[in-house]
Parts: structure tokens; C-alpha cells; sequence
């Protein structure tokens, strides 16, 4: 990502799902055991009404910095280290659509250059036009807004978040729920669908809270959900009834007022980096300031899940770090459980790069 602290839709961020691997000489051969291996999760995910996921995660599945992901009719191709000729795209592309059946639209977006920008001028293969046009994926039998290409360069709709915003769905009934970095606001869709009281969705992007007011009206038997444009810390310090500090010598930018409150469920999910002029996301040195005013903004008996997405925090360290913030704040974790990917986004070192713990205070 670049200095806004959300998931922008002009921002360069990615999960840092990719290590290394050197490509090896059979993709067609990896690509066709990865959707061998997926068979049963492909039946379950369908019949819970789920049209989005990812069929290849390359570097965990033989060629590093690739991936193909499903976004209901659209195939969303990705190449972070090597560019794919013409040739292997279209066999993969033929090979997907004979595995699921029907010939979904192709999208490829070449990002082995600097700052993982998307080729754009599209020198391997250019997407017809049908597959750029407003499409609609599903994932837990809500709807969510698919566009092949736009402002930003990631997807709208982050896959390996996948089975976290399912537990929010199954644990929201009748909950306050602020949904932090809220991007295009897939967790609070989730919340309202499982019967939250009030769902407050924050980020920093108007960009973002644009897709999420469209994801709300893509799913109209939902209740309304709140919206809230800022800088994740003037926000989360005044939920949490602390002060916002300018530096030293610098006038603070203009932010909303709000009142300090605690909702029932907070959700967290951060950049990996990213600086303002009102603090630093660091998931790998500080995670502790985005935690602590999160945690004084969960209720008493609230619930707080949070995320952190670098492949280089072991889950273990991060766990003890976070459980020793909350104890020092006086907010000791009565339980915590661990929500890990889904099948398809396989981890041979049992450390994927998201790791997602749910915290009970």
C-alpha cells in the first residue's frame, strides 16, 4: 500500500501471499493438481452460495506469484514475479473452465513490475469487453460488486478474509459492530446480515466506502449500515476516549468529530504499512497502537477480532504480543481462538500470511 491508511482503490497493497519459488517447468501440471485438491471445497462452497474463491495459489501450489482467483463469472489471473505468455494463459484458462464447467470471463492483470502496478497496456492478452463491465460475485449467499479493472489494483473483494467474515456473520445477532479498515466493507455486509443492531464501517478512502454503499445495495433485504470517511486513528482515539496528539511542530488535518463509545464486536484488519500525519501503521514494529485503542473502543464483554497480514510474523509471537497488550491495558483476554484460511489458500508451513485471531473480553 502507499501512505493512506486503508485498502484505497489507488493503493499498491497486497497480503504478501507470494515467497520466492522459482517457476517450475509444468504449470499446467500444478494448476491441474491445485483444482484436483479443491474438488470438495469447490461442492461445499457452492452449495452455501459462494461463487468467489481462489482455484490457484501459486506459491504455496508450485509456481511462486501466480494466482487464479474466481469472482463468480469473471477468472481473475495474477502474476507478481513472472509474466505468463499467451500460451500458458489460455491453456489455464481453458483448463479452469473445464473444471467448473462454463466459460467464465478472462481478466488479466500482469503486476511483475515495479510496486506491483497492473500492466495496463495489456501486451499478453486484452480482456473483452464483457469482462470489465459491472459484474456480481457471491459469497455467503451475499452479493458483492466484481470489476475487473479500476482505479485502484487490487480486487474488491479479498478472498483469504473469507471465512473470518463468515464467523462475523454466524456472531453478530443483535451486536454493535465497527468494522475498522473497512475497504469495500465485506465484514459489515456480513454483520448486517447476521442481525447486528448497528454496523459502523470505517476507512479512509471515500473510493472504498463508495463499493461498500454498493455492496448494501446489491444485498436491499439488509439493514442500513453506517459509513465513516477518516484517518483510522483520529477515529478509533475518539471512540476510545483518547487524545489526538499533533506532531511536533505540525497542524493536525481536518477529521470528523465523534463521540466516545464501544461497540459489541470490533473488527481490525490493517495494511501491512502505511503514515499519515496523525500516526504509522507497522504491522511488523507497532502493531500495539492499532491494538490498544481498538481494544479501549470493544465493550467489557465485547469481542475484538483482529488481523495481521505479513508472512513474517509467526502467529505465535503475534498471539503473545497480542494477548500481553490486552493484559497490560487492563483488559485481559478471557478466551481467544485462531480463524485460519480456507482450503483454498493452502499453507505448507502451517503459517499462512493472514492470521486472524477472535479475542473475548
Amino acid at each position: 500500500r502507499d501512505c493512506l491508511l486503508s485498502r484505497g482503490l489507488g493503493d499498491v497493497y497486497k497480503r504478501q501471499p507470494f515467497s520466492e519459488t522459482p517457476r517450475v517447468p509444468s504449470l499446467d501440471q500444478a494448476l491441474r493438481a491445485a483444482l484436483a485438491a479443491r474438488e470438495n471445497l469447490l461442492r461445499e462452497l457452492h452449495a452455501q452460495g459462494t461463487d468467489c474463491y481462489r482455484l490457484f495459489h501459486g506459491s504455496q501450489e508450485g509456481v511462486g506469484g501466480l494466482t487464479v482467483d474466481r469472482y463468480g463469472a469473471q477468472l481473475m489471473v495474477q502474476s507478481f514475479h513472472q509474466t505468463l505468455n499467451r500460451d500458458e494463459l489460455l491453456a489455464l484458462h481453458e483448463q479452469v473452465n473445464d473444471t467448473l464447467g462454463f466459460a467464465t470471463l478472462l481478466v488479466y492483470n500482469d503486476r511483475s513490475k515495479g510496486n506491483s502496478r497492473v500492466d495496463r497496456s495489456d501486451p499478453v492478452y486484452a480482456p473483452d469487453e464483457q469482462a470489465l463491465v459491472d459484474l456480481v460475485g457471491r459469497e455467503w449467499g451475499l452479493n458483492y460488486r466484481v470489476r475487473g479493472r479500476h482505479a485502484g489494483q487490487d480486487p474488491l473483494l479479498f478472498l483469504d478474509l473469507r471465512n473470518a467474515r463468515g464467523w462475523v456473520q454466524r456472531h453478530s445477532a443483535g451486536k454493535r459492530v465497527l468494522n475498522l479498515f473497512a475497504y469495500t466493507c465485506g465484514v459489515g455486509l456480513n454483520a448486517a446480515a447476521g442481525g447486528a443492531s448497528e454496523v459502523v464501517n470505517l476507512d479512509f478512502a471515500e473510493g472504498n466506502l463508495a463499493v461498500g454503499r454498493e455492496n448494501g445495495a446489491l444485498n436491499p433485504g439488509l439493514p442500513a449500515m453506517q459509513f465513516v470517511q477518516s484517518d483510522y486513528f483520529p477515529a478509533i482515539r475518539q471512540w476510545a476516549g483518547l487524545p489526538i496528539a499533533a506532531r511536533r511542530g505540525q497542524k493536525l488535518p481536518s477529521y470528523p468529530r465523534l463521540e466516545q463509545r464501544q461497540f459489541d464486536l470490533v473488527f481490525l484488519d490493517p495494511p501491512a504499512w502505511a503514515k499519515s500525519a496523525f500516526g504509522t501503521v507497522d504491522l511488523l514494529r507497532d502493531y500495539q497502537s492499532l491494538l490498544k485503542p481498538a481494544i479501549l473502543a470493544t465493550a467489557e464483554d465485547g469481542t475484538l477480532v483482529c488481523c495481521n497480514n505479513l508472512a513474517k510474523v509467526p502467529m505465535d509471537d503475534w498471539r503473545e504480543q497480542v494477548l500481553r497488550c490486552a493484559s497490560k491495558l487492563g483488559r485481559p483476554v478471557r478466551e481467544h481462538e485462531q480463524l485460519p484460511p480456507a482450503a483454498d489458500f493452502p499453507s505448507t508451513d502451517g503459517n499462512p500470511p493472514l492470521k486472524t485471531l477472535v479475542l473475548h473480553f
